[in-house]
């Protein structure tokens, strides 16, 4: 359908495999902006992205020609990649391929900001929580739980 609407922000948070803390301060934001062009070239509008030295958070806009999990395979497999190729870190690095390797949730129009803002601020944030017990925290919040 030529006519066809949508809008769906997607709030996406995966992290590295073992939860190793390869995303230094030094390269974190290179990582970041590649991350971005990749969203970008497949339609999708990144509002932020943002995160710690074991994982991100990104909250961007699903384009309506890709699906959610092509979205997330598709960039976590090319940034690896792209790290790996350049060298950006001393070992090799992946992103987390376990069941629950990454989680997308929705966003209504009225919470962007608010997500935006807890986006912005995850060093703040992870000074009190470990990024496994946000991410406990998150399958909670939506009712999910990891079949293992």
């Amino acid at each position: 359908m030529s006519h066809s609407l949508t809008k769906l922000w997607i709030h996406g948070i995966f992290g590295t495999k073992d939860r190793r803390p390869l995303l230094v301060n030094a390269i974190r934001k290179n990582v970041h902006n590649h991350l971005q062009e990749k969203l970008e070239e497949m339609d999708c509008i990144v509002r932020i992205i943002n995160g710690t030295s074991d994982h991100v958070h990104l909250l961007f806009l699903l384009s309506r020609e890709v699906s959610i999990a092509q979205v997330m395979k598709s960039i976590k497999g090319e940034t690896s990649h792209w790290i790996n190729q350049e060298d950006i870190v001393k070992s090799k690095f992946s992103w987390s391929r376990l069941v629950g390797s990454y989680g997308a949730f929705s966003v209504s129009e009225s919470d962007v900001g608010k997500v935006e803002r807890y986006i912005r601020t995850q060093e703040k944030h992870h000074r009190k929580m470990t990024f496994k017990e946000e991410y406990e925290q998150f399958l909670k919040l939506h009712n999910l739980e990891i079949n293992r």
